[in-house]
């Protein structure tokens, strides 16, 4: 896989960590959720539909976030209050890139590995580090949790737009709310007590 030109996207890199989650937990985790091959080929298939929108879907995620103070907060300095600009668009970056991988479905060790590395990211352990930033150091765990559906809810409009059917897109927006939960169930790695993961 190329690597994009983007600061801090390191999918794929032998530089990461290998993630702690091992294949054999992946596959336990994707039954879990209902994922299914169904499911990943629905994935690829909002890929061409989505593409062309990432800006816009930003737009829409990027407004949520900003017009709540508790979640626009990970990305303020702490001595003023004010937002890091560079850091939000940083990661607005990688965040677009990051549609485009979950719409890829290649749930292989690249991705798994950098899977953890985005915990890392979100958690204390490297939160601003990538970016120089002086956003809060840790985006509280809740919030993650809590994101899936504003995120996944807020797709839908997107996938209608591509003139899938009804079924279709029914298909394509079950498959990303079951993709974004096992990615966030393996960002949490970092906030787990060890051995309670």
């Amino acid at each position: 896989m190329t690597q994009p030109a983007i600061a801090g996207y390191e999918y794929g890199s032998p530089a990461l960590p290998r993630s702690p989650v091992s294949a054999q937990d992946l596959e336990l985790l994707k039954k879990t959720v209902l994922f299914t091959d169904e499911d990943a080929a629905a994935l690829r298939r909002s890929k061409e539909i989505l593409a062309p929108q990432v800006e816009q879907i930003l737009d829409v995620w990027y407004g949520f976030v900003g017009a709540n103070p508790h979640l626009v907060s990970a990305f303020c300095d702490p001595a003023t209050g004010q937002p890091d600009t560079h850091y939000l668009e940083a990661v607005r970056k990688r965040f677009g890139q990051w549609i485009l991988d979950t719409a890829n479905a290649d749930y292989g060790q690249a991705w798994l590995d950098y899977q953890h590395e985005i915990g890392l990211r979100h958690h204390r352990t490297k939160k601003n580090r990538t970016d120089g930033a002086r956003g809060s150091d840790n985006v509280p765990f809740r919030y993650l949790v809590a994101l899936v559906y504003p995120v996944t809810a807020t797709l839908r409009p997107f996938l209608e737009k591509g003139g899938a059917s009804a079924e279709e897109v029914e298909k394509m927006h079950h498959a990303w709310i079951k993709s974004v939960l096992l990615q966030v169930i393996l960002w949490s790695w970092p906030y787990v007590k060890e051995g309670d993961f």
